[in-house]
């Protein structure tokens, strides 16, 4: 049970064999956190695409230019959205894949704004590289992320026509919460910090001549501050690490708030060096996350990656772009989080209308694929063998019930196997 839950919130789904072999929970925790995520033999069998950005049409161009532009930024946006999936299905261990997704989703950032492959493949490098870092570093770099600046108008943020945007956004969905322990003079002091930023072809610079080189103070910190000291003087908030801990609480044991206790164990873990791996390291090795209820409910990307494990299902470009076709029709795709604020979590994902989304495609990949574990055994050992294949420890009444009706087609039998209370939660 407790290694079975480790592997699937920290990954995406896990085979019965999968969970077999992982014998001593912690090493496995470990090794994957220390592990240079770019030398999985799944990483290195799938690397990311390199793009040579389109070229922008010139000054007084057409509208038919411009749509011709936009549409091969939009074509390399796919291309990169479709190659993360194929990587999150080809890694070995999963942990830090994972990791990069719920990172993802907490600095959320979108293409529907942000229309650049390089810039948003960047970003997906530096939160994978930081993913079990030191959260100081991942949130500085994320200040100076070219597709950060993008986002959240820090590239329109000048000396003299301050944006607040990415300085309330940071204050209040990234390292403290909403209202928690910052004011709006706050917020204004720290928009003329981050003031002069701007992308070139290297990358984020900052530009003296756009910057406020004047006296300011962010949350009591008095000086002429710019973006590091902004990011300190926000980090160092003592609200900032149980806002940390606790969304990452979020992202890998349950939509409640941990105990007080727990909350503060956690916390110390992440310490003073605000380090990620020892703060996920005790979130799973914490009782409340071992002994809770199956109640964490996955989101379409953790639920489609772990099945496409599962069963084997080959990415190649057809089932890469249905399968991205079908995460955008249940709002989970990559790239594409709805706001700043990400995606949604827990039962939002639940709905009927998901449901028949989620059978109807799992239906059709299921005929596509080798089955035979489960057709080369008897009818009447199918189900057992379904939810082994699947890394599911038992099956209720009610879904066994189910299933052992369907035994005479394997292909029915899995694509509702997937849809089922205990596979869709944790």
């Amino acid at each position: 049970m407790r290694t079975a839950r480790l592997l699937r919130r920290t990954g995406f789904g896990a085979t019965g064999a999968e969970i077999d072999a992982v014998t001593d929970p912690a090493a496995y925790i470990r090794s994957a956190l220390s592990g240079d995520p770019n030398a999985d033999p799944g990483a290195v069998r799938t690397p990311m695409p390199r793009f040579d950005p389109p070229v922008p049409p010139a000054k007084g161009a057409g509208v038919d230019a411009r749509r011709r532009y936009r549409a091969q930024a939009q074509a390399q946006v796919q291309t990169l959205t479709t190659w993360w999936l194929r990587r999150m299905a080809a890694v070995r261990n999963p942990v830090r894949e994972k990791l990069t997704l719920l990172w993802h989703n907490h600095f959320a950032t979108s293409a529907v704004k942000v229309v650049s492959a390089p810039e948003l493949g960047a970003q997906n490098q530096t939160l994978r590289s930081g993913a079990a870092g030191d959260f100081g570093a991942l949130a500085y770099a994320m200040l100076t992320d070219p597709a950060m600046l993008r986002w959240l108008d820090g590239v329109a943020n000048t000396a003299k026509a301050p944006n607040e945007n990415l300085a309330r956004e940071f204050m209040e969905l990234f390292a403290l919460g909403h209202g928690n322990g910052y004011t709006e003079s706050d917020v204004r002091e720290g928009a003329r910090a981050l003031t002069g930023w701007t992308i070139g072809k290297s990358g984020a610079t900052l530009v003296p001549a756009r910057h406020d080189p004047r006296p300011k103070t962010v949350l009591g910190v008095t000086g002429p501050l710019g973006v590091r000291e902004f990011c300190d003087a926000v980090l160092n908030r003592p609200e900032s690490a149980g806002y940390v801990t606790g969304r990452l609480w979020r992202g890998l044991a349950s939509d409640d708030p941990p105990s007080a206790a727990t909350a503060q164990r956690i916390a110390a873990a992440y310490g003073p060096r605000r380090d990620l791996s020892a703060l996920v390291t005790a979130i799973v090795s914490d009782e409340e996350f071992v002994s809770a209820r199956d109640t964490v409910v996955h989101g379409p990307v953790e639920w489609a990656v772990g099945v496409v494990r599962a069963l084997r299902i080959p990415l190649d470009d057809p089932q890469a772009r249905a399968l991205s076709v079908l995460l955008r029709s249940l709002g989970q795709l990559p790239f594409h989080p709805p706001d700043v604020g990400g995606w949604p979590s827990g039962q939002a994902w639940m709905s009927t209308a998901a449901a028949e989304l989620r059978l109807t495609a799992m239906t059709t990949m299921a005929r596509k694929v080798d089955l035979s574990p489960i057709s080369s055994v008897g009818r009447g050992e199918r189900v057992e063998t379904a939810a082994h294949l699947l890394g599911v420890g038992n099956w209720s009444d009610r879904s066994a019930k189910v299933l052992t009706g369907l035994t005479a087609d394997p292909a029915t039998l899995i694509a509702v196997a997937v849809n089922t209370p205990e596979y869709l939660t944790s």
